[in-house]
Parts: structure tokens; C-alpha cells; sequence
């Protein structure tokens, strides 16, 4: 039962999954996996484009953010998780359950805003492609590219700066992970300028993100329309519909987790969504983009081509 003395111990324990012993290590080397996977996919689609000077044009510029979010996004959640996942204690300090959660909504917001300037990308490709150099140089890219870090960073610290000012009363984090929700929740304060601007931070996001993703495709779509040109449409088909169902995943996934805060009976089912969220777009996004995106495609294979063949 909680109650209201403050607690000055650093030290925090993790709620963690409730697993069965049998399925333990299992999910531990599944994980693992899923980890190491996501790790040479990012890692090698950025050494591709940072190493090779055909690759060094604004799109790719896009796939690197990418890629680097989905790193750091996963680094900082994955290790901890899955030690907690066979150990039997599951201590963290504050500090490192703060930093967790500050790298983590940052890995969210940033992807949001980064799919969205992905969309803005394909639709100047697509619906003006005789004005896409000219619109969407390296210098537009990377200022749109720090300004969805930029923005991300201080929504999240706002967030997060609200949350650290509380006195804590709990020592529990009931929760696989570290979160904003998870760790003001360990105060007894008044907590009702965190819930509104947590608020206000997830209607800002998510209407930015799903209103920029809607009008991108909408005038995608009434472009492909209008022009019934067949080669467009499957230029259009191709390169936005991965796009889409990444995103999708992603939102759905973000929605989730956020509902599920709501509904403390659904513990492990909101820490499955989460770690959803983390996983899928991170390793589906070297794949889908790698294979979709032709002169990068044509380079990957050339590499593969080059390691089997026998000099």
C-alpha cells in the first residue's frame, strides 16, 4: 500500500513480465535476436550510405535519422529489458530509469516527425518530380531532419522536467520499462500539470503526425488520379505503401501502449505494444526501404554479389 513519505533511495525495482520460468529464455535468445537483427540492418544501411558517394543525396540523408533513431531507441530499452528478463532482481537507479525514459520518448517523437518529412519527400518526388532538386536538397533535409530532432527534444525534456521535480513516495515501477507515466506514478503528489501536458505532448505529436501523413497522401492520391498515368500510380503504389503500413504499425502500436496506461488490468498486454512499437519499425525499415528504394537495392546487392562471388 502506498503511502505518502517521501522516499530519498535512489534505487528502484522493476515489475518486469510476469513470465513463466519454462518460456524465460526463450524470450531472452528471441530478444536477442530481434536485437542483433535490427543492429546489422541500421548499422550496415548506414555504413552503405555513409561509405558510398552515390548514396550521399537527400533521400538517404533520411534513411540515416532513421536508422540512428531505431538504434538508440532499442539500445536503451532491449540490454536492460532482457537482464531483467533472467535475473532475478530488478534494480535500477533513478536517474538510469530517467534517462530510459527521456531516450525513449525521443525515439518515439522522432520517429513520428521523421516518417512525416519521409511522406513530405515522396510527395514532391512523386507529385513534382521536375522540382525535386531544386525543393528537396541536402541543406532543406537536414534542416527539417534537426528540427524534428530539435522539437523532439524539447517536448520530451518538458515532459520529463515536469515529472523529476516530484517527490517520490513508491519504489515500485510497475513496468518492464521505464516511461514518464511509470515514473510519475511513483509520486503521491498532484499530478494533474503532468496529465495535462502528457496530454496535450501526445495530441501534439499525434496530430501532427497523422495530419501531415493524410494530407501528404491525399494529395498523392488525387495527383495519381487526376494524371492516370499507370507508370505514376505504380511509382506511388510502390514507394508509399511500405511507408504506410510501417506507419501504421507504429501508430497503432503507440496508441495502444498510451490506452492501455488507462487500464492497469492489462499490465503485460501494454508492455507487449511497447516493445512492438520499438521492434517492428526497427527492423522492418532497413528491409522494406533497402529492397524498395532502387539505387540503394542495387548497391546492396552489388555488395552481396561481391562478398560470395570467389575472386
Amino acid at each position: 500500500m502506498a503511502s505518502n513519505t517521501t522516499i530519498s533511495s535512489d534505487i528502484l525495482v522493476m515489475e518486469g513480465f510476469n513470465i513463466s520460468p519454462v518460456f524465460k529464455y526463450p524470450l531472452f535468445f528471441l530478444l536477442l535476436f530481434v536485437y542483433f537483427s535490427l543492429l546489422f540492418s541500421n548499422i550496415g544501411v548506414l555504413l552503405l550510405i555513409i561509405t558510398e558517394k552515390t548514396l550521399h543525396q537527400p533521400m538517404y540523408i533520411l534513411f540515416c535519422n532513421l536508422s540512428v533513431n531505431d538504434i538508440i531507441g532499442n539500445t536503451v530499452l532491449l540490454p536492460r529489458m532482457m537482464a531483467h528478463m533472467v535475473s532475478a532482481e530488478r534494480f535500477i537507479t533513478y536517474s538510469q530509469c530517467v534517462a530510459q525514459a527521456f531516450h525513449s520518448h525521443t525515439f518515439g517523437s522522432a520517429a513520428h516527425m521523421i516518417l512525416v518529412i519521409m511522406a513530405i519527400d515522396r510527395y514532391v518526388a512523386i507529385c513534382h518530380p521536375m522540382r525535386y532538386s531544386s525543393v528537396m536538397t541536402t541543406r532543406a533535409v537536414i534542416g527539417l531532419s534537426a528540427t524534428a530532432w530539435g522539437v523532439s527534444l524539447v517536448l520530451v525534456s518538458i515532459l520529463i522536467g515536469l515529472t523529476v521535480r516530484l517527490s517520490r513516495c513508491r519504489s515500485v515501477i510497475k513496468n518492464a520499462y521505464c516511461d514518464n507515466a511509470s515514473l510519475f506514478k511513483l509520486s503521491c503528489e498532484d499530478v494533474s500539470i503532468n496529465d495535462i501536458y502528457g496530454l496535450f505532448f501526445t495530441v501534439l505529436l499525434f496530430s501532427c503526425s497523422m495530419g501531415g501523413i493524410a494530407v501528404t497522401y491525399f494529395r498523392i492520391a488525387l495527383v495519381c488520379w487526376i494524371k492516370k498515368n499507370k507508370e505514376l500510380n505504380n511509382k506511388a503504389l510502390q514507394t508509399c505503401a511500405s511507408h504506410l503500413v510501417l506507419y501504421l504499425i507504429m501508430l497503432w502500436s503507440g496508441f495502444l501502449t498510451i490506452i492501455l496506461h488507462r487500464f492497469p488490468n492489462y499490465p503485460d498486454l501494454r508492455k507487449i505494444a511497447y516493445v512492438l512499437f520499438h521492434v517492428i519499425p526497427a527492423n522492418l525499415n532497413p528491409i522494406i526501404y533497402g529492397m524498395q528504394t532502387r539505387l540503394l537495392r542495387e548497391r546492396i546487392i552489388h555488395m552481396l554479389k561481391r562478398k560470395v562471388t570467389p575472386t
